[in-house]
């Protein structure tokens, strides 16, 4: 399996950005896009927030396609 690859904004270090395939990455997406619109709507920011979900959702489709659950689908269904 490839080596994480450092995720950088100018000199920061965001965090390991993985490169094992399409699954994993597609993953990565949705939890960093999920965190990023949750930031830019507390900054009053709604385009932003709503094109993140979209990628999101992208994402989360592209996770289910290939027969791996997203957290969503993770989560006890209500009685």
């Amino acid at each position: 399996m490839a080596r994480p690859k450092p995720s950088t904004v100018g000199n920061l270090a965001i965090s390991q950005v993985p490169l094992g395939d399409r699954v994993q990455a597609a993953a990565y997406v949705a939890g960093l896009t999920a965190e990023l619109a949750t930031l830019v709507r507390r900054h009053r920011l709604d385009t932003l927030g709503c094109l993140l979900d979209m990628v999101r959702l992208e994402a989360e489709e592209t996770i289910q396609r290939a027969g791996h659950p997203s957290d969503a689908d993770r989560q006890p269904a209500a009685e």
